[in-house]
């Protein structure tokens, strides 16, 4: 198996076996086997886990009780005995029976995707909220399946070193871990409730936002830097960044706008991840423009893209405006450039490219501010004129009696947001 590229953590806690189980479902379903199990092991790399090998297994079904079938798990055995491997890591999900089973004949961890990305996660999780949203995530799937851990629960889920809810000495309890997730759902709902109020006072003050999304690695953090001249972690590595960071970033005519960066996507994310982290995530919800970066070297491309659609979709933001920057165009070949999209709103850039990112400062003044609104407001709501001056550039102003009328280039969002029409002016 080729082994990719990749920036490993330098405190390798594990050494593990990768293996994957190929089944008419997952032959139905599109995604190519051996470019997941190259993304389980670029996601074991990110955690800090030595690969020693893969292993590959053909079923039309999932085996219920061993899920690749006793013979491979034998054979598995001794594959573990003969490296000297402490962990083996399934890049699909277990049912707590599965883990069980694994652990007592293999006698090593038995960690699946799901929790190998909870891991990452729970390693990369900095801020309150974050750590709040990881640990509810972890805890929400390891609930159904404590009976199914085995030794592992001495460890709260077992999993790739030991961050995570482990280290809070929760009780394995049922009933203790129910008690922790509705603390963890309570503190988030606070959480939530200072989210929404800036975000009511980022629409008063008729702030445009434009997020940032893409599929984990694709360049997302990158293009915040250059783009804002932002400080902020840019790693080769699967989710280096986890919490949303926003900057202001200033449009060749001067607008300013808020730039946020969002925690990457990836086929599979766990459905208690995207559960727990709907409040960050939705973030985008409320973004004027979204900015789809793709990594255009990538041969599952294409896949990458649908994963993101499909969980903007989830999210409610399928509607929205886009701009699709197809990056890394130094690393293409000449025949995956001539490939690419070049109209519309897609684009082929490098972040590090100057001249493209001028190309993507255009674009996006273009999509925010593509009409031209008049205002008739009060002279003597100062507010209001300034608030004018900030949400697009203002082409001619005019004193009519006690009025003053402002021709005003801007989004149509904004425009029916904010309700100031000619001859029809009212209070927000």
């Amino acid at each position: 198996m080729r082994k990719m590229n990749y920036e490993t953590n330098q405190n390798i806690q594990d050494r593990a076996v990768l293996v994957t189980l190929i089944t008419d479902e997952v032959k139905r379903s599109g995604i190519d086997p051996q470019y997941s199990l190259e993304e389980l092991m670029q996601l074991a790399e990110t955690a800090g886990v030595e690969v020693l090998t893969t292993m590959t297994q053909q079923r039309d079904t999932k085996d219920s009780k061993w899920f690749i079938g006793k013979g491979k798990v034998q054979e598995l055995k001794a594959v573990i005995e003969e490296l000297g491997a402490t962990t083996a890591i399934f890049d699909q999900e277990l049912s707590g029976a599965q883990v069980r089973n694994l652990e007592e004949s293999l006698d090593v961890k038995i960690v699946d995707r799901t929790q190998l990305i909870l891991d990452i996660f729970a390693q990369r999780a900095k801020t309150r909220e974050g750590i709040i949203q990881v640990e509810l995530a972890q805890l929400s799937y390891l609930l159904p399946r404590l009976s199914g851990h085995g030794k592992n629960l001495s460890r709260l889920g077992g999993g790739i070193g030991t961050r995570g809810p482990g280290e809070t000495k929760l009780e394995t309890d049922r009933r203790h871990i129910r008690n922790r997730i509705t603390d963890l759902k309570r503190q988030l709902d606070e959480v939530v409730r200072h989210r929404n109020l800036h975000r009511e006072r980022r629409k008063k003050s008729g702030v445009i936002q434009v997020a940032l999304v893409g599929y984990t690695n694709a360049g997302k953090s990158t293009l915040l830097r250059q783009l804002a001249l932002a400080d902020v972690l840019v790693e080769n590595q699967l989710f280096a960044t986890l919490d949303p960071t926003s900057r202001q970033w200033e449009l060749p005519n001067g607008q300013e706008v808020v730039l946020t960066d969002t925690v990457g996507f990836i086929q599979n994310l766990p459905h208690d991840l995207v559960a727990a982290f709907r409040a960050t995530l939705e973030e985008v919800n409320e973004a004027d423009l979204i900015l789809h970066v793709v990594d255009a070297s990538s041969p599952m491309r294409e896949d990458q893209m649908n994963v993101v659609e499909d969980i903007l979709q989830q999210l409610g933001a399928g509607a929205k405006n886009e701009i699709v920057l197809y990056n890394k165009k130094d690393l293409c070949t000449e025949e995956q450039r001539q490939l690419l999209p070049q109209n519309g709103n897609h684009f082929t850039i490098s972040a590090y490219d100057e001249a493209d990112l001028e190309r993507i400062r255009q674009a996006v003044q273009k999509q925010l501010v593509g009409q031209t609104v008049t205002y008739r407001i009060p002279a003597d709501r100062g507010d209001m004129i300034a608030l004018a001056y900030r949400m697009g550039e203002v082409l001619e102003q005019n004193v009519d009696n006690d009025d003053v009328v402002m021709q005003v280039r801007l989004d149509k969002s904004q425009a029916e947001l904010h309700g100031y029409k000619l001859d029809s002016y009212r209070e927000i």
